[in-house]
């Protein structure tokens, strides 16, 4: 997909209403994990250097269309040490603005007319600015006001962070090197049935894992103790199997978890095949066998996509076994120049840098719905619309 992109675009002395994705952690106050701020940087400088009036648009959390100033964007402001204007619509400030000026809007979502994507809320959004860019992959899955409605009528370009993730993204799904392996994990098999049926059709192999993988086991008939999975689903994963077999994809599945006899960080853990497991046993993360055939997996691989961690990754150093190996030998076959490593997802992200190798992987993506709909095939309505005619 080739995008308009802000390239060749003249902004000096332009008012430039930049949908940036904000959306981040933040803990009393303070910002605790600043990547996708981090990524949105450079399309911020470009703009800057190159005269433009930068006017930043973003959301935090859900607020639910009211002002509720839990979700306010002002530590994201006193991070970057920009102007927070406290209300997304007003006009005011543009007066003062000079060239190369960059300021924040408050919440957009604190006004229901975002999420609605209504078109009088987008034009009132719109009012003032002379160009639309969009630099927000992760909220470009929603046809919000602020990333579909205002790129009807103002004209519109992709940042350099936008255009890099469709490039990256597109060059993988399109014509991966391969053998390809997908990783899928996380807590529910629910939200991530479109992506499995995409990747038993493209992937060569693909690892299900987390109480995801959970819930394919206790189709299959295994024990799975007190552990968190979804039953309503088993008919689902069976689905899942029997697609993956037709397409000559290699499902793994777990074969061995790590569990506890209670769902907490410092609960003692304790390795157990399924046949092991008991009634009381609540898995927590994978097991020694699983991770070691992950870890196998990974080496024989020429690319990897990855999204969701296989346990309690935060919960250092018990329980983050199992998500860490992944990140570890994804990280070791990159720098030997032996993998393409793809992975996307915010906990798997804040993974990656809690164990150190971030930096190594191919690339690593702001998306976390907008990443796995992509590979699912959809069409994304914020992207869709900057696509060149």
């Amino acid at each position: 997909m080739k995008l308009r992109t802000i390239d060749n675009v003249d902004v000096r002395g332009k008012y430039v209403l930049l949908r940036d994705d904000f959306n981040v952690q933040i803990v009393d106050g303070q910002i605790t994990d600043a990547f996708r701020i981090a990524q949105s940087m450079p399309t911020i400088e470009k703009l800057r250097a190159r005269g433009a009036r930068v006017v930043i648009v973003a959301h935090l959390g859900r607020p639910r269309g009211e002002r509720n100033m839990e979700f306010s964007l002002k530590p994201v402001a006193e991070y970057m040490n920009i102007p927070l204007i406290p209300d997304c619509l007003d006009k005011d400030f543009l007066g003062t603005m000079a060239d190369g000026d960059v300021v924040l809007l408050e919440n957009v979502r604190f006004y229901p007319g975002e999420e609605k994507n209504d078109p009088e809320f987008a034009a009132r959004l719109a009012d003032g600015y002379d160009i639309f860019v969009n630099d927000a992959f992760a909220v470009s899955h929603r046809a919000h006001a602020s990333t579909v409605g205002v790129a009807k009528i103002l004209p519109s370009y992709a940042g350099d962070l936008l255009a890099s993730e469709i490039r990256h993204l597109d060059a993988v799904m399109a014509n991966p090197a391969r053998p390809l392996l997908a990783i899928v994990a996380g807590s529910k098999i629910s939200t991530k049935i479109d992506v499995l049926r995409a990747l038993v059709k493209l992937a060569d192999r693909v690892i299900v894992g987390g109480a995801l993988g959970t819930t394919f086991n206790y189709a299959l008939g295994d024990r799975v103790g007190d552990s968190l999975y979804e039953p309503d689903q088993a008919d689902t994963a069976r689905e899942i199997i029997e697609l993956a077999r037709q397409n000559n994809c290699d499902l793994m599945l777990p074969l061995d978890k790590g569990v506890a006899k209670e769902f907490k960080r410092d609960a003692v853990r304790t390795n157990k095949d399924f046949d092991q497991i008991a009634d009381d046993d609540v898995i927590i993360d994978a097991g020694v066998a699983t991770t070691a055939r992950n870890v196998d997996a990974i080496k024989t691989a020429a690319t990897v996509i990855w999204n969701g961690t296989v346990g309690m990754a935060e919960w250092t150093p018990t329980w983050s076994q199992g998500t860490f190996a992944i990140a570890d030998a994804m990280a070791e076959q990159t720098r030997a120049g032996k993998l393409t490593s793809v992975v996307g997802g915010g906990d798997t992200v804040a993974a990656l840098y809690a164990s150190g190798t971030a930096d190594d992987m191919t690339y690593v993506s702001t998306g976390g719905g907008a990443f796995l709909e992509f590979i699912e095939g959809r069409d994304l309505p914020g992207i869709a619309i900057l696509a060149e005619k």
